[in-house]
């Protein structure tokens, strides 16, 4: 009901493409649900209604939400002038608000959200998700996934270095939590909560692994960008998506951030300050009680990004997709978390 009426409501052609799209497979899913077929059967009409439809007909009509636009032109950019940004963006079609690895997605054949989609699913799998259909079914999965959505990749991936953490591989845990950092600033939180488990768990020389590798991989992508075109980059990557410059960014979502930027003098500045404050609480937290198994890591990271959508002067609805996917790995998690004993952490053994 919900989808339909968000068809109905929308102005945004993928948008309703979708709602119509998925009303009729949320429906289709009650239906069967309601009668003797199996629950397989159900949450396969939803995925295929929600999902796989929309997606298959927005991409042979060509639409997309305005982040296929970026990325497709953010790769064509790349390969052209060596920089997936324009130094000095005025109009909204300007800016690339991503950091450089999500630029990959554009120089890849097809259309973007295919590999977008792939990247997602497959980490969610390699993490361990179980029974992950009523998940991409989800509204707030579902959507991003048929018209467009940056930011699933780079919550799989979440996923995949928390699961990796706990499986007692820092090094993986680092890769996987860094190529997620290339791609956008949402992942670095990940990286101080994932070594603060992993410090748990094995010990100290196993964190700075762990983090070593995230922020090498990271650094390694962003840095050469940030030497050669660091106006660009900050632009781009920081000041539009912080509210920090004359034009607007479209990303306004009536959370609190925005409106004290947006109905509060100095409301910019106060909704930083509460966005710092949060930052630093969460980070106190590991200090004074780091999480030990990876469940309880990717509800602490989920709470901290949950803080920063709300928080954000520019924000979307969209960015809540992170405590969502978090909060599923920490419900349905086919892998159980083994047991942290009081043993001195020098003493467990490094897998």
């Amino acid at each position: 009901m919900a989808a339909t009426v968000f068809a109905l409501v929308s102005d945004l052609a993928t948008h309703r493409v979708w709602g119509w799209s998925a009303g009729a497979g949320y429906a289709l899913a009650a239906l069967l649900a309601s009668g003797n077929a199996p629950r397989p059967a159900a949450r396969a009409a939803a995925v295929a209604g929600a999902v796989v439809l929309p997606l298959v007909g927005l991409v042979v009509a060509g639409l997309g939400q305005s982040e296929v636009a970026v990325i497709e032109r953010s790769g064509r950019l790349l390969a052209t002038t060596g920089s997936p940004y324009v130094t000095a963006p005025r109009d909204v079609g300007d800016f690339n608000p991503y950091l450089p690895g999500m630029a990959l997605f554009g120089l890849l054949p097809g259309d973007p959200r295919w590999w977008l989609g792939g990247v997602f699913v497959a980490s969610l799998g390699a993490a361990g998700l179980r029974r992950p259909g009523p998940l991409l079914a989800c509204p707030l999965v579902a959507l991003p996934l048929a018209v467009g959505g940056v930011d699933l990749p780079v919550a799989g991936l979440l996923c995949l270095g928390l699961a990796l953490a706990g499986r007692g591989r820092p090094g993986g845990a680092g890769l996987a939590l860094g190529v997620a950092a290339a791609l956008k600033w949402t992942a670095w939180p990940a990286l101080p909560v994932a070594s603060a488990l992993v410090a748990v768990r094995q010990g100290g020389r196993a964190a700075l692994r762990c983090a070593g590798g995230g922020l090498g991989t990271g650094t390694a992508v962003v840095l050469p960008f940030a030497l050669t075109d660091p106006v660009g980059l900050y632009r781009n990557v920081v000041a539009f998506p912080f509210g920090l410059t004359a034009t607007a960014s479209p990303a306004g979502s009536p959370l609190p951030g925005h409106l004290l930027a947006a109905h509060v003098p100095g409301g910019t500045v106060i909704a930083l300050a509460l966005l710092t404050a949060g930052a630093l609480l969460i980070g106190a937290s590991l200090a004074v009680r780091p999480p030990r198994t990876p469940r309880a890591a990717a509800g602490r990271l989920a709470l901290g990004l949950g803080l920063a959508t709300a928080l954000m002067p520019a924000t979307r609805f969209g960015y809540l997709v992170y405590p969502l996917v978090l909060a599923a790995l920490a419900l349905g998690s086919a892998h159980r978390d083994p047991e942290v004993t009081d043993r001195p952490l020098e003493r467990l053994p490094a897998r």
